[in-house]
């Protein structure tokens, strides 16, 4: 038939290869314009050229397919609003995944270039305190998401009992989550304690080895192997949870971050 390509000839036209174009097709985003009943071979129209070629390069942006379906809908309805937000935003996500990259390139040259960590520790006794808390059992990459929420909930019930926070927001961290990378987080504000506080939970007391990483949070497993050397080489180790404050928990720049870190440590020490 005139002004149509066999499905290896609209392959070979529009670079996209004949599993990828079967795919398409049985997901609806490029249906061929006839399929034979006998033979289920597949014809395009010249036409589809056009869309075939948008959909490679959507999919070479690593675009999924339910945003490249929304991208050809838009495009057919002539919604250029709609088009360019499905499109800024997916951008805007790879430049964020770009930057990730790019941070994760320099840590690894980093180390293996055997940049020092410039290691400050200081030996600390914390006494217990209240808090308003937030607990559950996490999944590692989860954890982020799961912290901000609970913040978002203690800020929140915070602010109807009109409580002033004593101090950065903070979190314990079970052996299990970093073993089995799920495992009991607690989320803590620091609040002061009193008469009609019984619901408040006591943060336990810990004698710690403390240190400061400053950075991007996907950057804290330089200061925990740095500190946990250091914690292993004393001979120091000791029972309970990690402990994290963060002291500087939101920066334009990464860089201005600031998370303390707590490693538990022997209760003998002097």
């Amino acid at each position: 038939m005139d002004g149509l390509f066999s499905i290896g000839e609209f392959s070979r036209a529009t670079h996209l290869s004949v599993k990828a174009l079967r795919h398409y097709h049985d997901v609806g985003i490029l249906e061929p314009v006839a399929v034979d009943a006998a033979t289920g071979y597949r014809c395009y129209a010249v036409a589809q050229v056009p869309q075939a070629q948008v959909i490679r390069r959507l999919r070479d942006l690593d675009m999924p397919l339910g945003e490249v379906r929304a991208v050809l809908d838009a495009s057919e309805r002539s919604d250029a609003d709609e088009r360019d937000r499905v499109i800024l935003a997916h951008l805007q996500r790879m430049e964020r995944q770009l930057a990730e990259t790019r941070s994760s390139v320099e840590s690894l040259r980093a180390l293996l270039e055997g940049a020092p960590a410039g290691l400050v520790v200081e030996h600390r006794s914390v006494p217990s305190s209240w808090a308003r808390t937030a607990k559950s059992v996490v999944a590692w990459d989860d954890a982020e998401a799961w912290l901000a929420d609970a913040f978002a909930a203690i800020d929140a019930t915070m602010s109807v009992r009109g409580e002033v926070a004593q101090g950065p927001n903070g979190a314990l961290y079970s052996g299990e989550f970093f073993e089995a990378h799920a495992g009991e987080i607690v989320a803590f504000v620091p609040v002061a304690g009193g008469r009609g506080a019984s619901d408040l939970v006591a943060i336990p007391a810990a004698n710690l080895a403390v240190t400061m990483h400053a950075g991007p949070f996907d950057e804290l497993d330089r200061t925990y192997a740095a500190l946990g050397s250091y914690v292993a080489t004393h001979a120091l180790g000791g029972a309970g949870p990690l402990r994290e404050r963060y002291v500087v928990a939101d920066a334009d720049d990464p860089a201005e971050l600031r998370t303390e870190v707590g490693w538990p440590v022997r209760e003998d020490l002097d």
